[in-house]
């Protein structure tokens, strides 16, 4: 393996781990504890705890909670928002991790940049969930979850397989979510902006409302 080649091999690890935790941290655990277990990757050093049974089982079982958790209308919400504090750090650790005992400035590079990655992609999946909520029926919450597990399976998978390729749809990825962002903020605002609202009415006493 060439110079450029392991450049594009670790990167595509390591942001992809990163940014695949932003979505769903317990998929993307499991998935490259699996796909070391069967040897279809050499994980580096302070990675290879994810490939230990106990790591797989809890990451599984925590899977299985996020599995049913995520396609709940509203609880998918509250769930994203307790794990801004767990996807984000992860995410930076992962991509650290990934790049190995190279170099500690290489590794917090790795980290910050991965935690910056995996925030952007939490913040862009849970402000799609809470934009996808408004919506009376729960098929579209299904699908998006559905798809989103696909999609972290399939990037841990690409990453690793194909890094190339992978790097060139994440540099995608990144530009959609600049443009993106900014759009799903102003409608999350409104979103709540109306929970508020409606909350401060029902508030207001029925004699307040009453004329004098």
């Amino acid at each position: 393996m060439d110079a450029l080649e392991q450049i594009s091999t670790t990167l595509a690890l390591s942001m992809g781990l990163a940014w695949a935790s932003g979505i769903n941290l317990y998929a993307t655990l499991f998935t490259l504890g699996y796909l070391a277990n069967t040897g279809n990757i050499d994980l580096p050093p302070d990675l290879q705890i994810v490939a230990n049974p106990m790591v797989m089982g809890a990451a599984g079982l925590m899977y299985c909670i996020e599995f049913f958790a995520d396609k709940t209308p509203g609880v998918d919400t509250g769930w994203d928002a307790i794990h801004t504090f767990i996807r984000i750090p992860a995410g930076a650790m992962l991509a650290a991790g990934a790049i190995g005992d190279l170099n500690p400035a290489v590794g917090l590079t790795a980290a910050i940049l991965g935690g910056s990655l995996a925030a952007g992609s939490h913040a862009t999946k849970a402000g799609s969930r809470v934009l996808i909520n408004t919506s009376p029926e729960p098929f579209s919450n299904w699908i998006a979850s559905v798809s989103e597990d696909a999609i972290v399976i399939t990037g841990v998978w690409a990453s690793i397989n194909h890094p190339v390729l992978f790097l060139i749809g994440l540099a995608g990825f990144i530009l959609l979510m600049i443009w993106l962002l900014p759009r799903l903020w102003m409608g999350v605002k409104k979103v709540f902006g109306f929970i508020i609202n409606l909350f401060r009415n029902e508030s207001i006493p029925a004699d307040q409302n009453s004329p004098q």
